[in-house]
């Protein structure tokens, strides 16, 4: 596994580091097998604004042959913040290894029992949680827009995102869609 540790707003510690790199070395035992080690990228930072009562926060990447696989979590401490965050990446790798795992096995054959440290028992390695299903489809006719007549309609339906027409960009598709620090952000296909 190839560690990256930054800090943002916090000096990352010998401490932290340690940490941090004990509890991520857990994740190649949740992570499928390949012939390079994962990338693996936590970003600390504290949020500033006083009203925020968890405002450590610890942002984990990891970049395999596959997928990248992404968790943000946030605590009033910051190592308590990297443990949340690792548990939900192991739920979010473990899921994913057992998705290709499924796909893999001929039918009918389970996937196999694993053993958790942390547990003195024996739990299935796939979650109790089924594969999300497409339940709805929608099609709607797009014109093309400016940016910001995009922004004014994306205002307008209250959604957590907007797909357009970019008249700027010759019709290609954009997304207007709102940032955790409250701005606007747009995703244009190149």
């Amino acid at each position: 596994m190839d560690l990256h540790v930054k800090g943002k707003n916090i000096p990352v510690t010998d401490a932290l580091f340690e940490h941090a790199e004990r509890k991520l070395a857990k994740l190649t035992r949740f992570l499928p097998p390949w012939d390079e080690p994962p990338i693996v990228e936590l970003e600390l930072s504290v949020e500033r604004n006083p009203s925020i009562e968890r405002n450590q926060v610890a942002e984990v990447t990891v970049r395999t042959k596959g997928p990248v696989l992404h968790v943000r979590e946030s605590d009033r401490d910051m190592y308590l913040a990297i443990d949340h965050a690792v548990t939900k990446m192991q739920r979010q790798a473990t899921r994913y290894r057992d998705r290709r795992r499924r796909h893999r096995l001929p039918h009918g054959q389970h996937p196999p029992m694993m053993v958790d440290e942390d547990m003195p028992t024996m739990v299935p390695a796939a979650d109790d949680e089924p594969d999300p299903q497409l339940v709805r489809t929608k099609r709607f006719e797009m014109k093309p827009l400016s940016v910001d007549d995009a922004v004014m309609q994306f205002e307008l339906v209250n959604h957590d995102f907007y797909v357009f027409r970019n008249a700027d960009e010759d019709g290609a598709v954009s997304v207007i869609y709102r940032r955790r620090d409250g701005d606007l952000g747009l995703i244009a296909a190149g």
